[in-house]
């Protein structure tokens, strides 16, 4: 059996997967018989890091620093031994000399594996090959690997295990790490310019819920035996941030996770992270500023540019973005005059004619036929809603909690910002009527009910209350955080953002 610290360029078998992991147990149950049980250790007094040394090499080159890490690789050269130590900032040389740390060290140290967590006690200095390293004066097992880790040339590549196994991805690749950190730094970014440049306060708000609201989705059930009732999961932060507003918090927001019971693919998951913030006495307008300010210094924080390079494509988020009218595209990619158009009879009979197929024709109206017809001919087209884009001018029939539009009241105050073709945000200027808004509800509930629409928005008779109470003029969004940091990271698929992403059992 070769040496299990001199990798091999080759996948080990089971076989040899196995008795590597055994001969790690033999190595941990001979350092506890030694008395060097590592797993004993609390702490270790850190005073530097990989990046931080390579940087400041001439500032602090002779200085004594205690750094820690895991040992990726070891290169034996009789009495001396030079490990790849990896900490948070990346990697750096440990130089392990036996005459430095004594013989008997030397031979405890020698049992160390790829894997294992060391702390090093040691002085910077450049190697004669020009390295940057730490020369050891005392190396301290931290915690003992009892893991195989993937070989560094093949790493860890198949996707279905990298999500179940986030902590060795993490490991083995250096830009999921990166990934990472810049997804908490875009976090980080947004917070900021929430707070900062329009006056936002962070709350929380309920997960659990007796209605799902605020959205067209499906939720997740639960049961809370205490009380005996069904609750479902959160499938949107809107309604208890509004009535935030109506109780004088006059700008709010929160970034939390939000559950939808419904499909999976390389844009949607189950399990999503939101950002929604509502702002009293402003419009859609003020939405779109704060949604472009958003990504353009999301951007410029991770990238240092406002060109999000995504695969081969390039989009510039420096504002303003352009304004596309719902409305007007369907118009021009279809031909029929909408703009004419005022019977819902009348559309239906002119979508149908254009090659559309209906159940329940009479729950067809004119505002829900642009709105299908703009999913299904127009969102397609490749490059038009690239962007970065608003698509405004939505009918009031698919947004019941936008105002409507004073111009045409068949529309709602409402956009959403696409880039690459991706919804990346949804905003309006929030319907405050709480007449209109019953009767929105309502007809809502009937849809459900009826079975027309099960993902209809449920009748929130709270919800109206506190809209009776008085919600002033306000402007809200809500920005999908998942996607906006996979723009940002080049990342092809949601799972590749989210630290451990939801996963089928494995075997089933």
């Amino acid at each position: 059996m070769a040496d299990n610290n001199n990798v091999e360029q080759r996948e080990l078998t089971a076989a040899e997967v196995n008795e590597q992991r055994q001969i790690k147990r033999d190595k941990l149950e001979a350092l506890r018989e030694m008395g060097r049980d590592p797993f004993v250790e609390e702490t270790f007094d850190v005073t530097a890091h990989s990046k931080d040394i390579k940087d400041n090499f001439e500032a602090i080159e002779d200085q004594e620093v205690a750094v820690a890490g895991r040992i990726m690789a070891f290169r034996r050269m009789g009495k001396v031994a030079f490990v790849d130590m990896q900490d948070k900032q990346g990697r750096i040389q440990i130089f392990v000399a036996r005459d430095n740390i004594t013989a008997d060290e030397y031979q405890v140290f020698k049992t160390y594996d790829v894997g294992d967590i060391i702390g090093v006690n040691g002085v910077v200095f450049r190697t004669k090959t020009g390295e940057i390293s730490v020369r050891a004066e005392k190396v301290t097992l931290l915690c003992k690997s009892l893991q195989v880790l993937p070989n560094k040339w093949q790493g860890l590549k198949d996707p279905d295990l990298r999500y179940r196994q986030r902590y060795v991805d993490l490991i083995m690749n250096e830009d999921v790490r990166e990934t990472f950190r810049k997804r908490s730094k875009i976090i980080s970014t947004m917070r900021r310019v929430l707070e900062e440049d329009y006056d936002l306060i962070e709350v929380e708000t309920p997960v659990l819920g007796n209605i799902a609201g605020g959205a067209a989705a499906r939720p997740f059930m639960t049961h809370h035996n205490t009380l005996d009732i069904d609750l479902s999961l959160r499938i949107s932060l809107e309604l208890h941030l509004k009535r935030l507003i109506v109780g004088g918090l006059d700008g709010v927001y929160e970034i939390g996770k939000v559950f939808r019971n419904e499909g999976m693919d390389k844009n949607h998951s189950p399990e999503f992270t939101s950002m929604e913030a509502y702002k009293a006495y402003v419009n859609l307008e003020t939405m779109m500023d704060l949604m472009e300010q958003v990504v353009y210094k999301c951007a410029m924080e991770v990238n240092g540019t406002p060109i999000i390079k995504y695969g081969d494509k390039e989009f510039d988020v420096t504002p303003p973005w352009n304004k596309i009218d719902m409305t007007e595209a369907v118009i021009k990619v279809t031909g029929i005059p909408f703009d004419k158009i005022d019977s819902d009879e009348e559309a239906l009979a002119a979508a149908k004619a254009y090659g559309m197929h209906f159940e329940n024709e009479s729950e067809w109206t004119r505002g829900k036929l642009i709105a299908e017809m703009f999913e299904d001919y127009c969102e397609d087209i490749p490059g038009f809603l690239d962007g970065p884009c608003f698509v405004c001018g939505h009918p009031l029939e698919i947004s019941p909690l936008a105002k409507k539009d004073p111009k045409d009241p068949r529309l709602t105050r409402r956009f959403e910002s696409y880039i690459n073709g991706w919804e990346i945000s949804n905003a309006f200027s929030e319907l405050n009527d709480p007449i209109d808004q019953y009767e929105r509800f309502a007809e809502q509930q009937r849809q459900l009910d009826c079975g027309i629409d099960d993902e209809a928005h449920p009748m929130d008779t709270d919800y109206v209350n506190a809209l009776e109470v008085g919600l002033p003029p306000t402007g809200g969004i809500g920005i999908g955080v998942d996607r906006l940091v996979m723009l940002l990271t080049d990342s092809a698929t949601i799972r590749d953002v989210q630290l451990f992403p939801t996963m089928k059992p494995e075997g089933k």
